[in-house]
């Protein structure tokens, strides 16, 4: 895990730096997010994109797409600082369940919530949300609230889930939006994931400790 070369975490990273960079700069942007991002509306026929990627691996290409250097940088920073630690609890197969699954859960969140969406939705912020969710529960200590280890590891999964919801529907509010247009369905379908996926792949990981 010392390596650049063998860390998915960064090769992650690279790969969206290289391709964000190249559409934001590239002078396609309008194209590449048309193209490349999830537009809910397109699960159900309701629009249709002209030489866009094939809808069922939009989830994993909006990831590659964003909206500007800051929503990229962002991203990336939080990716590194949690994708790290879950990468060194998890393992690189374990991180990277967790970023495609998240990713695809988290644009099922948003088509859920906005089935007739025709906005674009980028970023790697849903994935990110995925490997967030799992940070948190790695390295955060459930509170003895009860006798059960196992009730209070459930209060504490809730606990999570709900803060970042509340935390992101805050963000949609302040920005002046009713949370969809900032995607904010998909950021806490994702972290929803990230907790629902650690324990299944720690076990697996370590099933022949």
């Amino acid at each position: 895990m010392n390596s650049f070369a063998r860390t998915a975490t960064f090769a992650l990273m690279a790969l969206t730096t290289v391709v964000s960079l190249a559409v934001l700069y590239g002078g396609s942007a309008d194209a590449a997010v048309l193209s490349m991002g999830f537009i809910p509306a397109r699960v159900g026929g309701l629009v249709e994109v002209g030489g866009a990627v094939p809808l069922w691996l939009t989830p994993l290409t909006a990831t590659l797409v964003h909206d500007g250097f800051l929503h990229l940088f962002f991203n990336l920073l939080m990716f590194a600082w949690c994708g790290l630690a879950v990468e060194r609890i998890l393992g690189r197969g374990g991180l990277l369940a967790i970023y495609g699954i998240g990713a695809y859960l988290s644009v099922v969140a948003q088509w859920a919530a906005d089935p007739a969406g025709v906005v674009p939705v980028i970023g790697a912020s849903g994935a990110v949300s995925a490997v967030i969710g799992a940070y948190a529960l790695s390295f955060g200590r459930p509170r003895r609230l009860t006798d059960n280890p196992r009730t209070n590891r459930t209060l504490n999964i809730l606990w999570l889930a709900i803060a970042w919801a509340v935390l992101q529907l805050m963000i949609g509010w302040s920005a002046g939006q009713s949370g969809l247009m900032l995607a904010t369905p998909a950021h806490i379908g994702g972290f929803v994931a990230g907790l629902l996926l650690q324990r299944p792949l720690l076990l697996w990981r370590y099933r022949k400790a």
